[in-house]
């Protein structure tokens, strides 16, 4: 029992991100490494093992970064082939392959190496490369640099050989849940001049523009970050090949994720998490957005005009909004017209573009940038060019596909237009612009003045209004109690909502803490170096002025070391705020279902917020001056302080009972699936009953490290209560035990909490033991404890026939009543 013990202990997925001591990085026939085993590479930079991404029970063989807390997975080797349990085997096979058995010893993967040795061994780097190699002479004989996924790394090269075709490209996941390969793909395109494409099933999506030796002219200035350090090197044979060097940071890389942007992703140290960058963030980067002879610019609305001298292929469709169908030339060029016999005129001219990025099928030439024009002149077929150092001279025959004007750096493109369309802008481009824009202008400004103060106005009015309903106690009418009257929203200190944008840097994304119905979460930090977290309703919440008052009058009547505190409110316009304490270790979902936060909640924090919880549930319950039942008790909803003691949190659908009120009825269900009690999610039907099931959930919950709604794809269980519920029947509760609490010394202790949970999860609510029982149980107090009865939600449901559906209906509706709409969080 001790040495299962142990083991369990070393039980670790590749997101703990555990350091196990002396660092082991090879791989040979007679040392493979079986789940949950792991490698680490020499520099203890990376290690390779088996993981399940966030989500999923599936198990791969992976490299992450070693020595970071937030888990970072850089390869993924049977992306296309998980394991479904924990018996896979990382090997040398006796051809000398890498392979990946399950427990019947079938290969899942393999490097399926033609010229392998059957002595052979494979070795993690500290670049995060995995090399097989010859153990005698060294020889590499596989890399996966070779068969990366998604990441670029240091000194990983993407290439392209423009004669076999073959290919080194960057795949998405399909999800951050499946590593299996999604609908992007990253790679060089060397025709004509070396460009870097993003793909989406095999049709251009992005465009990096071509390559002047330094950078790709095609990414504005801006970016130009995302450049420092690459390198693209044409080996003569055909393979051109992208690669990049950082020196002054092990962890810099680059990732294209599921929605087919490129990261550039670089550790912050303060912060403890990626500080990450997008490629390509604006409509105008989607490649050919405006069609041919269209230039995007962002800048402006539409985003989408025809270049000078074009006008819409199809105007009723340009007009809708769709600009795929491009434009066409208005006046047909002077030598265009000399071949076709046409009467001549003026010659043709350039129209000079500025800042531009330079269309997709360029043509290439030696010219110097004094000869480039003539020699585009000269030729009737070109119909642009352009001169860019490090390139040389670029022309274009065909469409011009892909155009883009930016605001800063890009290149002077020259676009060949007849002489009577130049003539006429030059004329009138001065006039009709100063016109327009001074006209545009006024009546913008104009416009947006009095918007202004007609938002003002009424923002002003309807505050005045709420506040006054509220300090005349029409609250009452909304929130039932006896106490309701007196409550004042002066008691509350209110912020001035300019004070609370400069604490949290105007609600940054980097200051978001978390986001659920009522809206998000911010950090911030009082000028008094005070931190504080600010919960903001979002205007497209679902919750309103109802859950933001009613939360207001609850929690600031509550006093107690394991709810949370609330400091204040404010109340301008349409916003509408919390001031909360602020918790530096946010929620427990964040510790009990993140594994890379995993590590601190051993067993004995563990059942220090069980307890804490309990003890905070109990004082709504029996002991505050209003009894709350707070109605959407879940792992999200308690927050941790910095020694992690729990806090309930979020009281917008808290409701406040009477003094000899058990229960009550509401036709508004709000709650999250999982969480709910059958009587309150069916019918609508609320009492300290339905805080027990959740709190009954929630404590499964800890004790097993699972959530329960995360069996959606299991064929056997519908949720964690079915699971806890058949290893109770067959006397095997141990295995629902979360392996990196069990331990003989606590067994007794875990598993007199699993009882109690399962007495909560009863699926009718008199079987239900009251709070205080409860916290009685966990403190054993009460010895002799009832066995549980079959919990609610625990067989998957099974297609009705008419004949039972007419049954259900008969039972759940009485008089034709309509029942309760659930609306779930």
């Amino acid at each position: 029992m001790r040495l299962h013990s142990k083991r369990n202990l070393l039980y670790v997925l590749c997101c703990f991100c555990l350091n196990l001591g002396v660092a082991i990085d090879t791989i040979t026939s007679s040392q493979s490494i079986k789940d949950p085993g792991n490698i680490v590479s020499n520099g203890s930079v990376f290690k390779l093992g088996f993981f399940s991404p966030v989500n999923s029970t599936n198990r791969y063989i992976g490299i992450w970064y070693s020595n970071i807390s937030v888990c970072t997975v850089v390869w993924v080797a049977n992306r296309e082939t998980p394991l479904n349990d924990s018996s896979g085997v990382l090997t040398i096979s006796e051809g000398g392959n890498l392979v990946v058995l399950d427990g019947k010893k079938v290969i899942l993967w393999s490097s399926n190496v033609t010229n392998s040795v059957a002595n052979s061994s494979a070795q993690l780097l500290d670049s995060g490369n995995l090399v097989l190699q010859e153990k005698t002479t060294g020889t590499i004989i596989w890399e996966s640099f070779q068969l990366p996924c998604d990441r670029l790394l240091p000194s990983m090269k993407i290439s392209t050989n423009q004669r076999t075709g073959n290919k080194v490209q960057l795949t998405s996941w399909q999800s951050p849940s499946d590593p299996s390969i999604g609908s992007f793909s990253f790679n060089i395109q060397p025709l004509n001049l070396p460009q870097a494409f993003i793909w989406k099933y095999g049709s251009p999506y992005w465009r990096s523009g071509p390559w002047n030796k330094r950078t790709f002219i095609g990414i504005p200035s801006e970016d130009y970050q995302f450049q420092d350090g690459f390198s693209l090197i044409n080996d003569q044979e055909g393979t051109f090949s992208l690669s990049f060097t950082y020196v002054t940071d092990l962890f810099l890389h680059f990732a294209l994720n599921t929605n087919g942007n490129i990261e550039q992703r670089f550790w912050d140290y303060e912060k403890e998490d990626w500080e990450v960058s997008l490629l390509s963030q604006t409509e105008c980067d989607f490649y050919g957005k405006c069609g041919a002879f269209g230039s995007c610019d962002s800048q402006n609305t539409p985003i989408c005009s025809c270049l000078q001298g074009f006008e819409p292929k199809n105007t009723k469709e340009w007009n809708r909004g769709n600009w795929t169908s491009g434009c066409v030339r208005r006046t047909q060029l002077q030598c265009e017209r000399v071949k076709t016999g046409s009467e001549g005129s003026k010659m043709d001219g350039f129209l000079k573009l500025n800042m531009m990025k330079v269309p997709d099928f360029a043509d290439w030439s030696r010219a110097l940038e004094a000869d480039c024009r003539q020699q585009c002149l000269d030729n009737c077929s070109c119909i642009a060019y352009a001169y860019y150092t490090g390139i040389g001279c670029m022309s274009w025959t065909g469409s011009l596909i892909d155009a883009q004007k930016f605001s800063k750096a890009g290149v002077d493109l020259y676009i060949r237009l007849a002489d009577s369309d130049l003539v006429t802008k030059q004329d009138m481009k001065k006039i009709v612009t100063i016109t327009v824009i001074i006209g545009t202008v006024s009546i913008l400004i104009c416009t947006y003045l009095l918007w202004r103060w007609i938002a003002k106005h009424k923002a002003r009015k309807k505050q005045q209004k709420e506040i006054l309903l509220f300090n005349k106690g029409e609250a009452h009418k909304t929130f039932p109690s006896d106490n309701l009257n007196q409550v004042k929203v002066q008691e509350l200190p209110l912020f001035n909502f300019e004070k609370l944008a400069s604490a949290t840097n105007n609600f940054h994304l980097s200051n978001k803490l978390g986001q659920g119905g009522f809206g998000s979460v911010y950090k911030g930090k009082l000028s008094d170096g005070q931190e504080i977290a600010v919960k903001r309703l979002s205007r497209t919440s679902a919750q309103g002025f109802e859950e933001f008052m009613n939360e207001a009058v609850v929690i600031s009547k509550l006093q107690h070391r394991n709810l949370v505190s609330l400091l204040g409110c404010c109340v301008e316009g349409e916003e509408r705020m919390l001031i909360y304490e602020y918790m530096p270790n946010k929620s427990l979902d964040a510790f009990l279902f993140d594994p890379c936060k995993y590590e601190p909640l051993d067993w004995r924090k563990r059942f220090n917020i069980i307890e804490g919880i309990g003890r905070g549930l109990l004082y709504l319950h029996r002991d505050s001056r209003l009894r709350i039942i707070h109605r959407d008790l879940k792992a999200s909803n308690i927050l941790l302080d910095k020694e992690l003691n729990p806090k309930i949190s979020d009281f917008g659908t808290a409701r406040i009972f009477r003094g000899n009120e058990d229960q009550a009825n509401t036709r508004r269900v709000i709650g999250t699936y999982g969480y709910m009690s059958p009587e309150y999610a069916i019918e609508g039907r609320f009492s300290e009953k339905s805080d027990v099931f959740s709190f009954g959930v929630l404590l499964l919950e800890i004790v097993s490290g699972k959530k329960n709604t995360g069996f959606y794809n299991d064929e056997e269980f519908l949720s964690l209560l079915g699971l806890a519920w058949k290893l109770w029947n067959s006397d095997n509760t141990v295995a629902l035990i979360d392996p990196m609490i069990s331990e003989p010394f606590f067994e007794m202790e875990i598993l007199r909490c699993i009882q109690v949970g399962l007495l909560c999860v009863q699926e009718f609510s008199k079987d239900r033991p009251t709070i205080s029982i409860v916290v009685s149980m966990l403190k054993s107090e009460i010895v002799d404890m009832p066995r549980p009865k079959k919990p609610a939600f625990t067989e998957r449901l099974v297609a009705l026939n008419t004949e039972s559906s007419q049954h259900r209906k008969s039972i759940l509706s009485v008089n034709n009543v309509t029942m309760t709409m659930v609306q779930g969080r």
